[in-house]
């Protein structure tokens, strides 16, 4: 199974000289930073905007509410996996 995560952007990173250097942004969700390509997103974010990250790469940019709303849902489906035992990692009774 393929999850896409919105991230938020917190930098972007690119060598104006290099035509054969990807662009870059520095994303963050729930501590966790990574520096993802920019290579199919729909269009090159700005900072603070979210963008979806499949395989390292920034697929989709999203704005902030609808973010947070995906992200919501991600929590939600959590908390349910968890109460059920089936959240990935979780002991097996």
């Amino acid at each position: 199974m393929c999850l896409a995560i919105p991230m938020q952007v917190v930098a972007l990173r690119s060598d104006d000289d290099a035509l054969d250097e990807p662009q870059v942004a520095v994303v963050e969700s729930s501590g966790i930073r990574k520096d993802v390509r920019l290579d199919m997103v729909d269009r090159i974010p700005e900072l603070g905007e979210y963008v979806i990250i499949h395989a390292g790469f920034a697929i989709r940019t999203l704005d902030v509410a609808e973010a947070e709303y995906n992200l919501s849902l991600l929590r939600k489906m959590a908390v349910m996996l968890e109460q059920e035992g089936r959240l990935p990692g979780a002991p097996e009774e």
